[in-house]
Parts: C-alpha cells; structure tokens; sequence
C-alpha cells in the first residue's frame, strides 16, 4: 500500500487514493482474473491478504502454478476470501411492509476499522448494504435505500449514513461509486444534496452544506478557465460556452470488480483504443447504467461504447439540484454570497439543459458531444429534469407523454431497445420508478405515476408471493425477474426495499 498523503483540496485535507489490488497486485491479480479461479470477478477484488503485499508477490514469483488448481490453492493459502452472510429464510407469513421493516437489520453493517490490506473502506457509523454481492456502502442506492428507512421510522441509521457520507468527503474529497478501494477513481449521479437533506438535525446545516460544496467542486473540477469546446475529467464547455458535465473515471485500465470481462471485451475489439474503451466502461458504471444502450455508439454493442462523449440529462438535471440545494442552505445559514454564486450557477444550468438536452421531437435527451445534438434514443432518464423541478410545464406534459410508452406492466422500463444489457428493456429498477413518480406528480401528471406505481407494486409483491425475495431489478414488461448484466440477479435488495416500502406508505412528492 502507498502511504497516505494530505492533500489541499477545497479547503478539506484530502487523503491521496489508495491503491486498488489490481494496482497493487499486478501480475498475481491479473492472472487470477484472467483465468477464472472464480466465477465472480468481484470475489479476489474483495479477499483480504493474509500477509504484507511484498511478501505475497514474492512467494507468487517463487510458484510455478502452472494450471488452475495450484493458483486457486496459492489465493487461498494467501488470501481470506470474502463471504456472505446468508440470509435466513423468509417468514411467508410477514406482509410485505413488515417484511422489509424486518430486513433493514440482515442488512446493516459496522466498519468503523478495516483489516490490514483490505480493499473495503472504513466508516464511523452504521450502514445498509444492498444485498447479495454488494457487501459495502453504494453512493445512488443509499438515497433510495435511506427513503424506506425513513418510511420504516429508522431515522437513526439515516442519520448514520449521512455521517459516513460526510466521512468519505473529508477523507477523499468525493463520494466513491462504493466504499472499496477500487471505486475511489469515480463516483456516482450526485444524489448525496437529497441524502443530505433526509436529516431532520438542524445542527448539522452547516457540515452538512460544507459536505454538498466539497462534492461540487469534485464534479465541477477543471471548469475554471476551460474554453469553449474545452473538456476535462467530468466537465464540458460547448461551442456556445454552456457548462455541463459527464460521467468519467479517473482510471483507464479494466475495472478491479470486472477485470476479465473488461479485459476481454478490450481485447475482442481491436480496431478500439484500449484506454479509452476501458475509460468508457468505467464512466458507464459511473453513471450508475452499466450498460445501456444510452452509451453505445450502435445502440446495441458493448464494444462500441463511448459515454464521455455524451452529456447526460440524469447527471446535469441533479447537479441543477444540487446548486439550488447548497444555495438555499447558504440563505439559511445567512452567507449571501455563496447563495448568489451557486443560485447563479443552477440558473446557467437550467438555460443549458433547456438548450441542449431538449429533443424536439418532445422529450428531454442526453447531449452527443461529437454529434453536437440531443440524442434520439427515449429513455426513463428523461424524467430527471421533472424530478428537479427544473422543466418548464409545457415541456414537462410533452415528457410526460414520451415517457408513457416505456411503462410497462410491471413498472418503468429503462429504454426500449433490447440488447442484453440490464439497464435497457425489459429491465426496470427501483430508483427510476421513484424519479419518474416523483417527477410527474411534481407536474401533476398523476394518471401516469400511478400507473407507474401500481405497476411496480405489483410486480414487486408478485415475486415476493412466489419466493420470499426482493430483487435489484425486475422484467416489468412481463413481471418477472430481471436479467442481463455482468452477474446473476440478487436478491436483497437495499433500493428496491426502500422504493417498495416508500410507496406503500405514502406517495413520493418532490
């Protein structure tokens, strides 16, 4: 492990990144990725060294393991591999309300300190885990998560999560995609102002503003000075100087959780520059769709995927949020400067997402950087600018009617292309059903939330009737499982317990 530094970074002292094992590992991590000693990528990412790195890598020189069984048997006498708790079985007898209210302590965790070597992150205070596969603290699913424990009366452990938020700004000067190592290089859409504002401690204002201006300057780095059809890290100036932002990853090489399968997809496309095929894949879990249709130059191949060349609504509508957030809370706290700074900013943001994430056709749209225009493709992302707040009414009923043909049976669909990949149909998720339902009813499209929320319901207590479970993802065009992806479907599932349990509760306003 490198030492960590301090580093000046908006005013905070910021820890330099640790090494990710990929990084730290090279040649060992490599090739027990590459091989397949385990079916999930994300198993060796998580396994904790048993001695000192050096003394590792210097007892892998001196092994041959010439075939699988002698590498496999190297990782573990080496290595912990990391486990899963098993959950026990459900109680048939439980309602679906009580049912999740039962589930938030299966899946509450303490990591206040790591073990030596490990890639999981500390926190000071309690957190929810997804489920399954996931076993640490997940930036976007947190806010969904933290919305069913507020509705199952767990202030407490909200306010919790928000300290451990709070604790990873002023460590790294950003909110990683998770709390491993090897998501340090990217974060996640920028829920955390929403998260923020869930605290009902009116003493934390101030930290918790300091917290929203600190992830502002992460997303926002590299702005000043930047000139028209200037671009750096996460922020764009296009022709006419409008200031927007896309997903990124300051890392272009295979992603540690996904090593083989970024490896591989590298390595099947040769006509691709491989750091930027990697940059790409990595700015797609960035975003939270990996993958999507939404990021393919094709709109159906993985291997053509090009997401720092598209501006997205989701990202932009929320950063609009965000600085309509920390200006309100600067007026609260009686700073008018820094209210009139960021009220500026929403407001030159708002103009820039009217102009260039608006489709004529009637929707709102991610915007092609190269192409220089909103992209055709209609997806639930389009509802984001409703959620804020920010679409002007007209052009909210317009959505609003683009949005309808992607709701399905079950729910909200993710587009309307189906290419395998989980985060296009027939797949919906928990945290787009709660934008669009919020969103609409922010505009009082009523008819259609309902339908959204009825739909999702339904399918959600469906499978709940025939398994037990709940799922990270659900086919709502069939009410069925979800699928797709880079791993099976888990089951848990922190942001679809705490979507259902919100809606069974009360209806999302915004």
């Amino acid at each position: 492990m490198i030492r960590p530094l301090l580093l000046a970074l908006s005013g905070l002292l910021v820890a330099a990144t640790p090494l990710s094992p990929a990084q730290r590992f090279g040649a060992l991590f490599r090739d027990v990725q590459m091989r397949q000693i385990f079916p999930d990528s994300k198993t060796f990412a998580d396994a904790e060294p048993r001695a000192p790195d050096a003394a590792i890598l210097a007892d892998y020189s001196r092994c041959a393991c010439g075939d699988d069984a002698e590498l496999k048997a190297f990782v573990l006498a080496h290595f912990t591999l990391p486990v899963t708790p098993v959950a026990p079985p459900p109680a048939k007898t439980l309602g679906l309300a009580a049912h999740i209210d039962a589930l938030w302590p299966q899946l509450t965790r303490t990591l206040p300190n790591v073990p030596a070597g490990s890639s999981a992150l500390s926190l000071p205070r309690r957190f929810v885990v997804p489920g399954g596969r996931f076993r640490e603290m997940y930036y976007w699913d947190s806010y969904f998560t933290m919305l069913g424990l507020q509705a199952s009366g767990r202030q407490d452990l909200v306010e919790d999560m928000i300290a451990d938020f709070g604790s990873l700004i002023d460590r790294y000067g950003r909110i990683p995609n998770g709390t491993r190592t090897y998501y340090l290089s990217r974060s996640q859409p920028p829920f955390f102002y929403l998260i923020a504002g869930l605290s009902r401690d009116a003493g934390t204002l101030a930290q918790r503003t300091r917290w929203m201006r600190a992830e502002h300057d992460f997303w926002m780095a590299g702005a000043d000075g930047l000139k028209p059809g200037g671009e750096h890290a996460r922020v764009v100036r296009l022709a006419d100087g409008a200031l927007l932002n896309r997903y990124w990853d300051d890392r272009d090489d295979p992603r540690d959780e996904s090593y083989r399968e970024d490896a591989a997809l590298v390595a099947a496309t040769p006509g691709r520059d491989a750091r930027t095929l990697y940059r790409d894949l990595r700015a797609g879990a960035e975003s939270g769709w990996d993958f999507s249709s939404r990021w393919l130059g094709d709109g159906r191949t993985l291997a053509t995927i090009r997401t720092t060349r598209i501006v997205p609504v989701d990202l932009n509508s929320l950063l609009y949020g965000m600085e309509r957030s920390i200006a309100a809370n600067c007026r609260q706290l009686g700073d008018t400067a820094c209210a009139a700074g960021y009220d500026a900013a929403a407001r030159d943001r708002g103009v820039a997402i009217e102009r260039h994430l608006w489709n004529p056709a009637g929707f709102y749209a991610d915007h092609d950087l190269d192409a220089r225009r909103p992209t055709a493709a209609r997806t639930a992302a389009m509802a984001y600018p409703l959620f804020v707040g920010l679409a002007p009414a007209p052009r909210a009923q317009a959505t609003a009617r683009a949005l309808a043909p992607l709701v399905g049976e079950g729910g909200l669909g993710t587009t309307a292309v189906r290419t395998g990949q989980q985060w296009d149909e027939p797949n919906g998720w928990a945290p787009l059903q709660y934008v669009a339902i919020a969103g609409l009813r922010r505009y009082r499209e009523e008819a259609l939330a309902t339908r959204i929320a009825d739909g999702w319901l339904a399918t959600v207590a469906r499978e709940y009737a025939a398994s037990g479970k709940l799922l990270e993802k659900y086919n709502v065009v069939e009410r069925l499982p979800g699928g797709g992806g880079e791993y099976p479907l888990q089951d848990g599932f922190g942001w679809t317990n705490g979507v259902t349990r919100t809606l069974l509760s009360a209806p999302p306003t915004r």
